[in-house]
């Protein structure tokens, strides 16, 4: 399989403002965002191959003033300051266009000379990436910019097999999408069952009312009573406790983040997980925990087990709030090779039964989402900081009999024990292997495709 280099402004299309950088300083600030209109795409934009999120707005009128940093669907997208090396392509669907803020790029390819999604996955290649370091211009913020992309050089195969090397890796990437997808939908319906059953306490009240319960069989209906009693948080189910959080706990301890090498010192080698890393192993993605070396002492009264909660204690911000946490299933700690303990700004919270467990993991994510963990946040050192003592002594979990327990736990734990996950890192490391062989030609394309099968 041949390929030829070429650099970047060779393959773009003849159309104006084909290869654009966004617009110049007081072109685009934040006073010109409204709530709806065209979007902007910004670096938290550029996460996954196609460009999405959240995003802010320009008006129309703005947006026309803007033409010249507009990108389209079939575009490709390139980060210029901030994290070097993101690409994403711009999607057919829900806008028809978009501006390209100050900190990005965009290409519009010739179709018939490059595939935008060959090009995708050669950017995302290793020597492509060790390209764009080793080109960075370093005075200040690390950045790129519009010159050195047009000049970058890129393998190039002919088109029919560009377009084979990118329907193989992006197979992958559709099964990932997928079981990703599948992972979110499980989480969303395990969240609406505990706020139904610990939140609304919807069967109570549909038993109160002499309805029967939605969405449950006899035995689990009865399991609930019909009536409330007074609580000093309101109504509550009959018979039902509210307990402080930490009471439910056997062991709660800080993070460490242990050693950059190994020594006397610190001699076990253990995965740190940070409270940036949350969102991603959540979701199956590839997150990059780091590898550090901790002692044998610290690691015995740190080192996670399947059924504990990782809870960020410190590190938040006003659009961030410290606050998020994990409860780790027997699938998710599979993904690593050695211990895995929370890192210094993390603390362990361990349950004293799975089934508490899996209670406090869902609450959790509930007060997280409804953003009641502010009440708990300490800004005096100018970091936002989790005041875990006050939360483990002041938060009320509404704890029900062992029955009603064990009912909800035996239903939301294969919903959330990530154990297809594990297929999802498969898939990525065996997507990441391909990649810089097919781009490099060192792979055959129907040797790539007896892989995969």
């Amino acid at each position: 399989m041949s390929s030829e280099l070429v650099i970047v402004e060779a393959i773009a299309s003849s159309a104006k403002n084909a290869i654009v950088g966004g617009p110049f300083g007081s072109n685009l600030v934040s006073k010109d965002y409204v709530l709806e209109g065209v979007p902007v795409i910004r670096g938290q934009n550029m996460a996954d191959k196609w460009v999405g999120g959240e995003f802010v707005f320009v008006s129309e009128a703005k947006a026309s003033a803007l033409e010249p940093n507009k990108a389209r669907p079939g575009d490709l997208v390139f980060t210029q300051r901030g994290t070097l090396g993101q690409v994403a392509i711009v999607p057919r669907e829900p806008y028809a266009e978009y501006i390209v803020s100050q900190s990005q790029m965009k290409l519009t390819p010739d179709p018939e000379k490059a595939d935008v999604h060959y090009l995708y996955y050669a950017f995302l290649s290793p020597e492509q990436q060790e390209y764009i370091r080793n080109t960075a211009i370093q005075t200040g913020v690390p950045h790129t910019n519009l010159g050195i992309l047009k000049k970058t050089p890129i393998s190039l195969p002919a088109l029919p097999v560009q377009r084979e090397i990118a329907a193989i890796l992006g197979t992958l990437d559709n099964r990932i999408t997928l079981l990703r997808e599948t992972n979110a939908t499980l989480e969303a319906i395990a969240q609406a069952l505990f706020k139904s059953w610990f939140v609304d306490f919807d069967p109570v009240r549909a038993k109160q009312e002499g309805r029967v319960p939605e969405g449950m069989d006899e035995a689990t209906a009865a399991l609930f009573p019909d009536g409330f009693e007074e609580s000093e948080l309101g109504l509550v189910p009959r018979g039902w406790r509210l307990i402080p959080f930490g009471q439910l706990l056997s062991h709660t301890i800080g993070g460490d983040w242990g050693g950059a090498e190994p020594d006397a010192k610190n001699e076990t080698r253990v995965a740190i997980i940070r409270g940036t890393d949350i969102p991603d192993l959540q979701r199956g993605a590839n997150s990059r925990v780091p590898i550090r070396y901790t002692s044998t002492k610290k690691l015995a009264s740190r080192k996670l087990q399947c059924g504990d909660i990782v809870l960020e204690v410190s590190g938040g911000s006003k659009d961030q709030p410290t606050g998020r946490s994990l409860y780790l299933t027997e699938g998710l700690l599979q993904q690593f090779d050695c211990p895995v303990e929370p890192a210094s700004f993390c603390r362990l919270l361990r349950p004293k039964s799975e089934c508490i467990g899996v209670l406090l993991g869902q609450h959790l994510s509930y007060i997280y989402a409804q953003g009641k963990t502010w009440e708990y946040q300490n800004q005096s050192t100018g970091i936002a900081n989790f005041q875990t003592t006050h939360f483990l002594e002041a938060e009320l979990v509404a704890v029900p009999p062992d029955e009603v327990l064990s009912a909800f736990a035996s239903i939301v734990c294969p919903m959330i024990d990530r154990s297809h996950l594990t297929q999802v890192q498969r898939l990525a490391e065996i997507r990441d292997t391909l990649l810089p062989r097919l781009i490099s030609g060192q792979l055959r394309l129907p040797e790539a495709e007896a892989l995969i099968a």
